[in-house]
């Protein structure tokens, strides 16, 4: 726990440094960085018998998004189709992939043998996020260069406390399970506490960020959904892992495991969060 902490304390204002301080090319290409560890990391939850080899289908795939996607700053505020359908597939993935989960291990039957679909499944977690963060980042750019930042560590913010309403109230009154199968310790009551803690902080931060919604009926269903499916995108990760018969993606942070390990909430929340922000 000591060693989390210390790690959490360090990385905790980098990131916010790097979300606030970086333009936003040099930002696109750190979030890039970090989703390539993801790919790494990826990599072992496939059958591929090389490393290298599990990598390039979700490594080309991110490349590929890379190359045709636009990222210049007009693209990013007027949100080119290419930016919602992107947002959409994430959000038809996570929602498929919830299902999956919570039905884990009868629906491990139809995707456990199958290595296309498992590095099809690292293409539609991670690509999705990369440009999730990078079109939130880009939001009013040219009038705020510092409001797609808040709208990322927003998104970070009701994670975070989402996460850790759901740890206290799981401790202290969690009975009911949701997945045990995949997660023991997640239950309904910590649902339920980290949903209200997510709230708190969404109402709190919006106000601060001065984040604009259409209402705050708007702002509490969009946390809402987008805490709900973090949490999801959490037992998701847990269920790869458990299939593949791994611990942790990687040890690549003291303390805290691999980045998926990390992220594995954010992955899910990000094109979420986004898709529902931009349309809504």
């Amino acid at each position: 726990m000591k060693q989390r902490i210390i790690t959490a304390l360090i990385l905790a204002p980098l990131v916010v440094w790097g979300i606030f301080s970086l333009p936003l090319l040099w930002f696109l290409g750190l979030v890039s960085a970090i989703t390539m560890i993801g790919v790494w990391e990826w990599a072992q939850f496939t059958k591929t018998p090389s490393r290298i080899l599990a990598m390039l289908p979700t490594a080309g795939a991110l490349v590929a998004s890379l190359a045709v996607m636009p990222f210049d700053v007009a693209s990013l505020n007027a949100v080119a189709p290419a930016h919602i359908a992107i947002l959409g597939i994430g959000f038809g993935w996570w929602l498929i992939a919830s299902g999956l989960a919570m039905t884990y291990p009868r629906s491990s039957v139809l995707w456990e043998r199958s290595n296309f679909l498992r590095h099809l499944f690292g293409i539609l977690t991670l690509v999705p996020f990369l440009w999730s963060i990078v079109i939130l980042r880009g939001q009013h750019y040219n009038l705020d260069p510092y409001y797609g930042s808040k709208l990322v560590l927003f998104v970070c913010l009701i994670v975070w406390a989402a996460d850790s309403g759901a740890y206290f109230a799981g401790k202290s009154m969690g009975k009911r399970k949701m997945a045990p199968n995949v997660s023991p310790n997640k239950t309904i009551e910590g649902l339920l506490g980290g949903i209200a803690a997510a709230l708190i902080v969404a109402w709190g931060s919006s106000t601060i960020f001065d984040i604009q919604f259409a209402s705050f009926t708007s702002m509490a269903i969009i946390t809402l959904a987008t805490v709900v499916i973090s949490v999801l995108g959490d037992l998701v990760e847990s269920m790869f892992k458990r299939v593949s018969k791994i611990k942790d993606s990687s040890n690549i942070i003291p303390g805290h495991g691999g980045v998926l390990d990390r992220v594995d909430s954010l992955t899910a929340a990000f094109p979420v969060f986004a898709l529902l922000y931009l349309v809504f």
